[in-house]
C-alpha cells in the first residue's frame, strides 16, 4: 500500500435500489487489499451516507447504483459532503451507469466511475492513487 495508515472507505447503496451484490463484491476485494471498509446497507439517503462518512471519519465514499438515480444522488452526496467540510474525502460511484453520463458526474464531484465488471484491483489502484490524507 502506497499509505502511511489504512485507508477507511465506505460503500454506500442511495436510492431505492434493491440490488447489492456488486456493492459486496466490492467490498470483500477492498478489504483483501488492506483496506477499512464499512457498509452502509440499502436504501440510504444522501444525509444518511454523509452522516455516517462523517461518523467513521471515512477517506472514500463510494456510491453504487444498478437504477437511473446516480444523475440525481451522487451529485446531492457530493454536494452535502462539500458542505460538510469534507473536501478531502474521495467519492466514486459504480453501476450501471452509461458512459454518456460520466462528465456530467466528474463535474459534480464523482472523482472516479466504475462500470460493471471493472477489476477490484483497478478500483484499488484508483484509490490508493487519489486518497489524501
Amino acid at each position: 500500500m502506497k499509505n502511511k495508515r489504512t485507508i477507511k472507505v465506505l460503500i454506500a447503496k442511495p436510492g431505492l435500489d434493491g440490488h447489492d451484490r456488486g456493492a459486496k463484491v466490492l467490498i470483500l476485494g477492498l478489504r483483501e487489499h488492506g483496506m477499512d471498509v464499512m457498509y452502509t446497507g440499502l436504501r440510504q439517503t444522501p444525509e444518511q451516507i454523509v452522516k455516517r462518512a462523517i461518523d467513521e471519519k471515512v477517506d472514500v465514499i463510494g456510491l453504487s447504483s444498478l437504477t437511473d438515480t446516480h444523475r440525481t444522488l451522487f451529485p446531492k452526496v457530493a454536494q452535502l459532503a462539500k458542505e460538510k467540510g469534507m473536501d478531502k474525502v474521495l467519492i466514486i460511484g459504480g453501476g450501471l451507469i452509461p458512459a454518456a453520463d460520466e462528465a456530467f458526474l466528474k463535474e459534480n464531484g464523482i472523482k472516479g466511475i466504475f462500470g460493471q465488471g471493472t477489476e477490484i484491483k483497478k478500483i484499488v489502484n484508483f484509490i490508493e492513487d487519489n486518497v489524501t490524507f
